[in-house]
């Protein structure tokens, strides 16, 4: 099986390199879903690259497609297709993915490549004006709902086979003369296509490229901001800072919880306003922990927390509209509903709000003075102190005025024998 680097066909012309003076290939790493924050970036990037006289910009893409509205995209699409310096584009290293809108975005540039083992397509319906032409050619309307390999786009016509010279055969085995062949590739040998980038010796005899390479990533806070914008963590952010903050409801305690919980709430409802949902699915988790809450306030789990779980699922399955979530997390966000409500809550509650039972085995070898007759069946009254207590005998009776000794506790009532005479 065939599973190397490939070179898909594309659209523009590479751009000159005229100035000759032009030494690095900057290569941006274009990682989970295309959102505002990850196009603000790639925009950012070619205008310092065309204003810096870079080679070329190459997006390297695992990404399975894009949230922002068509005029960012379509803008970008824009900024790609016609910058100043070569653009090309990646999928690597093997397993990933350039799915939905991110696909597309494949047709604008100059050089387009697919490592082994990773795939592109399923890009769903165009979001690009007519102006772009067709994303693949004739198999653009195959690619709307399915994926290729590189193997795959070379059979449709539309990828090329990579330099035979800049990669490794490796044998996987096969039967006689007959060896199946495995090509691989990286990305170094994807970059000897752009114009200008060449491979040459340097003084110690080592084949080493023309130009320097920069790699680069989103900065640490937008890189935040970019991964709250997830679907799984915009999931479990949003439904952990509701269960923190109904916590904090009921425990009346410092506020730690609810600040967290507040924290948390902000960020997913941030990753809300970034990602395509259904009201219905999020109008469900809302209303769980209402539910949740009116058992909680009983601190006996019945109805209404059935009813809760069953809205926490239903929002669960719900709540995305055109982007998926990992069944893993999902799982966890049920399983975590479920013990927080059967088991967590009420738990916090009977511990923050029950009645403590005062311990009174320290009363044991206490003396005083009886108010009333006892008996070992009939409770009297004894002095302890400054407090009256209620008492029985341990034996027999004992009569009023006599010294006496507590030797055991029976709940708030005490028992008592005659102090042994001296």
């Amino acid at each position: 099986m065939l599973s190397g680097l490939s070179a898909l066909g594309s659209t523009a012309a590479a751009a000159q390199n005229s100035s000759g003076d032009r030494s690095e290939v900057r290569i941006v790493e274009v990682s989970g879903l295309l959102d505002a924050v990850l196009v603000d970036f790639l925009i950012s990037e070619i205008d310092r690259a065309e204003t810096q006289g870079a080679l070329a910009v190459v997006l390297q893409v695992d990404s399975l497609g894009s949230v922002v509205d068509n005029k960012r995209f379509v803008e970008l699409a824009r900024r790609l297709r016609d910058s100043e310096v070569q653009t090309a584009f990646w999928v690597g290293p093997s397993g990933s993915a350039a799915e939905g809108g991110t696909a597309e975005l494949s047709s604008v540039v100059d050089i387009v490549g697919i490592a082994g083992g990773s795939r592109i397509g399923n890009s769903g319906p165009t979001r690009l004006p007519d102006e772009f032409g067709p994303a693949f050619g004739s198999a653009t309307e195959r690619l709307r709902d399915q994926v290729i390999s590189a193997d795959e786009a070379m059979e449709l016509g539309i990828a090329d086979t990579p330099d035979p010279t800049l990669v490794t055969e490796v044998p996987l085995g096969g039967v006689g003369d007959d060896p199946l062949i495995a090509i691989q590739s990286t990305l170094p040998t994807f970059l000897v296509a752009l114009d200008g980038y060449d491979l040459i010796q340097n003084a110690n005899g080592d084949t080493v490229p023309s130009v320097t390479q920069e790699f680069l990533k989103l900065p640490i806070t937008s890189q935040l901001f970019h991964t709250v914008a997830s679907p799984e963590i915009t999931y479990l952010f949003f439904t952990g800072g509701l269960a923190l903050l109904l916590f904090e409801l009921f425990t009346a305690g410092v506020g730690i919880a609810g600040l967290v919980g507040l924290g948390m709430t902000l960020a997913g409802t941030y990753g809300l306003a970034q990602l395509p949902f259904r009201t219905l699915g999020l109008l469900c988790l809302v209303l769980a922990f209402l539910a949740m809450a009116v058992d909680v306030q009983t601190n006996l789990p019945r109805g209404y927390t059935v009813v809760g779980i069953a809205l926490f699922v239903a929002g669960t399955f719900l709540i995305w509209d055109g982007v998926t979530m990992s069944w893993v997390t999902g799982g966890v966000g049920i399983i975590g509903a479920v013990l927080y409500a059967y088991m967590g809550m009420p738990t916090m509650v009977r511990t923050r709000f029950s009645s403590p039972v005062i311990g009174r085995r320290w009363m044991i070898g206490s003396t005083g003075t009886t108010l009333r007759d006892l008996a070992d069946d009939e409770f009297g009254e004894v002095q302890l102190g400054d407090a009256k207590w209620s008492a029985t005998a341990l034996r027999g009776s004992i009569p009023a005025g006599e010294a006496v000794e507590v030797v055991q506790t029976r709940g708030v009532h005490l028992v008592v024998d005659r102090v042994p005479a001296v």
